[in-house]
């Protein structure tokens, strides 16, 4: 049904077809009457609560994209969308740290395997952070590996981490050399973590600053942005599946996209529920009845719906590309940026739409509602979204112009 909140099941003709999916995004839908009674109390928090954590590792839904040879699910990437959706519904702090730790699990089987079994020989659970911010690093090559040092904002979750995978310029004396983007993973021990995460959005994701200073980095711990593009990565050797031979940073939107759209269908859900049982306070007419409700209503469930189609289809396609080792060209890699950003976009226009029909009900900080405004433009705020950036360079390429986009 068409703006219900429901994700395809595995009858949908969009759906994976996978009884481990659909099962996970069961378990996901169980998780929000709970989270949702806690989402109070993350936002106070400014990162998740213990038990929440826990409830995500019981489910088993921080593993769901990481290799079945270490116990992980290994389901298709498309789960990554449909398992955030369902918990944005209930909290999208919570969707937001549990797509960006789970899809960690799933870069790292792309890394070196020397670099995999250091950390899930350990411990197969472990939490991984990160921050792509290229230019907040600089690294230098060194015999046997890099010597790092930066300073990254925005790592989500890095409070409950053993791990970050930081980003980095690779800096060369000879500039002919050109520029390198490299991805490093740390252990914790080798990182500070600046608490500086008060924010208006995503309250409780606790997106700390993280900070290093000459950090050695072995080779075998660090990827080449270069080995993600598509096709086979240094960890096709132990992990063969084609999920992980999908592009990464062109897929990059879809990791969180599904926080977006969760978010707004609650916003829906929740306002469908308001107007169905609520008299105008003006003239008490019955909101239900009103045409402009139902209008808005229309309006924000095609948007929803949309995004939910964009979102899912560009997944289960890059998939299908990935498992006849196609990869896609820099046309089709900037359309999947485009349309990741397009597709929040459209989630956070139903939100503001959702919430400017909602009156002066809208104002009290007791309701989801404003929490779902907050949470929504703060997603949107992601520079994955930003349609200006997806859309520019889109439109570069389409034009004969080359990609701005390095990661590409």
């Amino acid at each position: 049904m068409a703006g219900d909140g429901r994700t395809p099941d595995a009858s949908s003709p969009a759906a994976p077809g996978s009884d481990s999916h659909a099962a996970m995004v069961a378990r996901a839908m169980a998780l929000i009457p709970e989270l949702r009674n806690r989402a109070a109390r993350t936002e106070e928090l400014r990162r998740l609560p213990p038990q929440t954590e826990r409830d995500l590792h019981d489910a088993g839904l921080f593993r769901i994209v990481q290799p079945k040879r270490v116990g992980g699910s290994e389901l298709d990437y498309v789960a990554l969308v449909d398992c955030a959706d369902a918990l944005a519904q209930a909290d999208a702090s919570v969707a937001w740290n549990f797509a960006n730790l789970a899809s960690h699990h799933w870069m790292l089987g792309m890394f070196d395997p020397s670099a995999q079994a250091a950390v899930w020989d350990k411990d197969a659970d472990t939490l991984i952070a990160s921050s792509f911010i290229f230019p907040a690093g600089r690294a230098r090559k060194v015999d046997g590996g890099y010597v790092l040092n930066g300073h990254w904002p925005f790592s989500s979750g890095v409070e409950s981490s053993d791990w970050n995978m930081l980003a980095s310029v690779v800096s060369s004396d000879d500039e002919a050399d050109g520029i390198e983007y490299r991805i490093f993973l740390l252990n914790r021990r080798d990182y500070k973590i600046n608490d500086t995460w008060n924010a208006t959005g995503l309250c409780g994701t606790g997106s700390n600053d993280v900070r290093v200073v000459d950090a050695f980095v072995a080779e075998q711990m660090t990827v080449s942005v270069g080995d993600l593009t598509g096709g086979p990565t240094p960890g096709s050797a132990v992990n063969p599946n084609p999920l992980y031979a999908l592009p990464v940073f062109s897929l990059f939107p879809y990791v969180l996209s599904g926080v977006g759209l969760g978010n707004a269908q609650a916003c829906l859900n929740d306002y469908v529920d308001f107007a169905r049982h609520r008299a105008s306070t003006y003239n008490r007419a019955k909101v239900s009845d009103m045409q402009t409700t139902q209008i808005k209503i229309a309006e924000a469930s095609a948007k929803i719906d949309a995004a939910r189609l964009i979102m899912r289809t560009n997944c289960i396609d890059a998939m299908a590309d990935a498992r006849r080792g196609h990869v896609p060209d820099i046309a089709a890699k900037t359309r999947l940026r485009r349309d990741g950003a397009f597709s929040v976009n459209l989630c956070t226009d139903a939100v503001s739409l959702l919430f400017a029909a909602s009156g002066a009900r809208s104002l009290f900080t007791s309701g989801a509602l404003q929490r779902q405004f907050r949470d929504a433009h703060a997603v949107n705020s992601h520079l994955a979204f930003n349609f200006d950036a997806a859309g520019t360079n889109y439109g570069r390429v389409a034009l004969g112009l080359p990609s701005e986009n390095l990661t590409l």
